[in-house]
């Protein structure tokens, strides 16, 4: 069976622009009905994939924050060179990361980082995490579970490098937000397994911006760009957009 796999979007609305990024092991579906729903209210949206990201897991391993970070910067260069002067970006766990990386590094309009990790969770649990991920990929191609268990069989024979660092970008960016000035809405689930929930009260005290806001939602998990509380997440971000200083 042949699955259909998601691809990065560019949704244009108004002059205003906003990248969004996905997660670790996520693709952009996990930002696309947010996506969708600042295009209606007049917003460009634009989210990229990072190499290795909605393609086969094997590919994954081979690849590293640095090449996402690149991903992330062709992604803002992208709206750049089509004629988007202001660009806001909402990153989700691995993408809010990139997004408060992003405010230090180039000029940033607002920052939305949702459930974005500060704290390194072990690499053992972040490879249970990959080893999900591998698994629930290779049932949704429709293979059996015999070539499954075969397939993940050479799967973990891979060295998986991609954690080690993966855990040494999160520290480097914890130790430089005290250079964000930008403002920023810090989103929160409670129901967040994945990574620390605290994350959210450090990057909320360290970031530098004047204009700073932090909303925990009581309802959702790690991905709360699909969970039950979706709806309000949309209106609070666009809320958090219109109130930004654009020029247009």
């Amino acid at each position: 069976m042949k699955i259909t796999l998601p691809k990065p979007f560019f949704f244009k609305g108004g002059k205003r622009a906003v990248l969004l990024l996905h997660g670790f092991t996520g693709n952009s579906s996990d930002v696309r009905m947010l996506g969708r729903f600042l295009e209606k209210k007049g917003y460009t949206c634009h989210a990229p994939h990072y190499k290795g990201h909605g393609v086969p897991p094997e590919e994954l391993v081979h690849t590293g924050p640095e090449d996402w970070w690149q991903d992330v910067m062709n992604g803002y260069n992208f709206l750049k060179n089509n004629g988007y002067e202001e660009i806001a970006v909402a990153g989700l766990s691995l993408g809010g990361v990139f997004s408060l990386k992003l405010g230090y590094t180039v000029p940033i309009k607002g920052i939305v980082p949702m459930c974005a990790p500060m704290y390194i969770k072990s690499e053992e649990v972040m490879y249970e995490g990959v080893l999900e991920y591998a698994r629930e990929f290779k049932k949704r191609e429709g293979k059996s579970d015999e070539q499954i268990e075969l397939e993940m069989n050479e799967f973990k024979k891979t060295p998986m490098n991609t954690l080690k660092a993966l855990q040494g970008l999160i520290a480097d960016v914890r130790e430089n937000i005290d250079m964000i000035y930008a403002p920023t809405f810090v989103v929160q689930a409670r129901h967040d397994h994945m990574i620390n929930p605290k994350s959210a009260n450090i990057i909320y005290s360290e970031i530098e911006s004047t204009t700073k806001e932090i909303k925990w939602y009581e309802e959702s998990g790690h991905v709360i760009t699909l969970d039950k509380e979706k709806d309000m997440l949309h209106e609070d971000v666009y809320a958090f957009l219109e109130k930004l200083d654009w020029h247009n």
